[in-house]
């Protein structure tokens, strides 16, 4: 597969043996952190928090990306499938509640090879996939039966502004496949098991979150949605006219009511003592 590599929906077909992909990865696994992480939505930290493990490289390229360095500077240690096994060891034993895999697409083939390995050696822990939803359903099927939780984002609901700020083509085009792929394989999340939406609120509405909402209506009204405020105008995003500020008040505020409108369940994220929070909506977990 790495040697026409057709792993991610640019299907840039590199020979990943002998140079870096558009993502920035080549054949070898590269890592820029593995930690426990409290920080992501309730069922996916759990009490100890989720085992994460952040790769290095990324499909998009998103002007604003909080974890540039990693995603598209390629800061990061290389390590082998059986060492990445291992980690996968380490953090259930350190009590991690769920094994949570953040830019993982360019390396796929050598995860899912690292997991049976773990799993021969008693690994448990669910698996989340944690996702752009720019992926090839062809990827997506390689993980069927490897995957318990898909953490998919819904970026844009306008393919333009894919194209402007993550540079990719026809983004919203290919997220829509890949979440429903992702719905047929797990369905809507309960415990352990299932899809969850993520929708960063951009300003001016130009993550098209409204849109966005009524798709994951139309979907299954039993996905969860998370509805997340933290976006910061980092890097190529400083000086845009439409995303270069934090969203105001009332452009989150408009978002929740309209979920909350919906009927939609997941959580929504307040202020509280200046500290980002995460709390419920509509339901208890």
């Amino acid at each position: 597969m790495l040697k026409r590599c057709t792993l991610c929906p640019r299907k840039c077909m590199i020979n990943r043996y002998e140079k870096r992909g558009i993502c920035g990865a080549d054949s070898k696994i590269k890592i820029a952190n593995i930690l426990l992480h409290k920080g992501e939505e309730p069922p996916i930290s759990g009490k100890n928090g989720a085992g994460i493990v952040f790769f290095s490289g990324c499909p998009m390229k998103c002007v604003y990306c909080q974890n540039m360095g990693f995603s598209q500077k390629g800061i990061g240690k290389e390590i082998s499938v059986e060492k990445l096994s291992d980690a996968f060891l380490k953090l259930q034993e350190s009590g991690a509640h769920t094994l949570d895999l953040v830019t993982a697409t360019q390396y796929v083939p050598q995860i899912i090879e690292a997991l049976n390995i773990a799993k021969s050696k008693g690994f448990k822990l669910p698996v989340v996939y944690n996702t752009s939803s720019y992926e090839n359903v062809e990827t997506l099927k390689m993980l069927e039966g490897y995957v318990d939780i898909y953490l998919a984002d819904i970026r844009y609901t306008n393919s333009m502004y894919g194209k402007i700020y993550s540079k990719v083509d026809n983004y919203w085009e290919i997220a829509q496949v890949a979440i429903k792929e992702m719905y047929k394989q797990v369905g809507p999340f309960i415990e352990n098991k299932g899809l969850i939406i993520r929708i960063l609120v951009l300003p001016n509405n130009v993550s098209g979150h409204f849109k966005a909402l009524r798709f994951v209506l139309e979907l299954d009204p039993r996905i969860p949605v998370s509805l997340m405020s933290q976006y910061i105008p980092h890097f190529g995003a400083k000086n845009d006219p439409l995303i270069g500020r934090k969203i105001t008040k009332s452009e989150y505020t408009e978002a929740v009511e309209y979920m909350e409108l919906l009927g939609l369940k997941g959580w929504i994220q307040t202020d509280e003592k200046e500290k980002l929070t995460t709390k419920a909506v509509n339901f208890k977990w």
